[in-house]
């Protein structure tokens, strides 16, 4: 064997020899050699873990958020479409321009909207406004015309048109209004208020 390879051996088993006696330092029973140095790498390797592991549950936290809009099929007959969007009180006008000073007044904080279709033929779209409190949610609902209204029971108070529901529930506003007549659509655009009015109060 050449110098340079007796150097090396020397080197290698000095090493071995340090992390024998560091697990002994560690308070790990004598062992053999090879157990002993694979206990040095797991230790770190197993800190590593942990702090990934508590780091991702940390991020993983529920919100206990939960949609206020059904999904598809959840209430019989109605598909939902496309991405709910939403329009904080500052960019309202961006979708009800004209009306948004009405619910700017009774204190909206945004307005949260999704389009939906039922039986392939009627398309619908929900807007559910959330106030700052019971009160602007009353006030827009009971500012809404009475003529040719039904009120029905449905949340806090509903009133039921042709081609549209509205109604409140606690401090949410809730419209749907379906593009088609037909006579199919007051039961269902009801049914659908229903599936909204029970997400709602969860």
């Amino acid at each position: 064997m050449t110098e340079g390879g007796l150097l090396n051996g020397f080197v290698e088993r000095h090493d071995i020899s340090r992390a024998v006696n560091a697990t002994k330092d560690l308070g790990f029973s004598p062992c053999p050699m090879g157990f002993g140095i694979a206990v040095l790498i797991r230790v770190p390797l197993i800190m590593l873990a942990a702090v990934v592991f508590i780091s991702v549950g940390c991020s993983r936290q529920p919100t206990n958020m939960t949609s206020p809009f059904p999904g598809s099929n959840e209430v019989s007959g109605w598909v939902k479409e496309g991405n709910i969007r939403t329009f904080e009180a500052a960019d309202l006008w961006k979708y009800i321009d004209g009306e948004a000073e009405r619910y700017l007044k009774a204190k909206v904080l945004r307005v949260t909207t999704a389009d939906y279709k039922f039986q392939n033929k009627i398309d619908a779209v929900v807007d559910i406004y959330t106030m700052s409190n019971v009160e602007g949610a009353r006030k827009i609902s009971e500012s809404e015309p009475i003529a040719e209204a039904k009120t029905i029971q449905l949340g806090d108070g509903a009133r039921l048109y042709q081609q549209s529901l509205v109604f409140c529930r606690g401090s949410y506003l809730v419209r749907i209004v379906a593009y088609e007549e037909a006579a199919e659509v007051q039961p269902a655009i009801t049914d659908l208020g229903r599936g909204i009015e029970g997400r709602l109060a969860r």
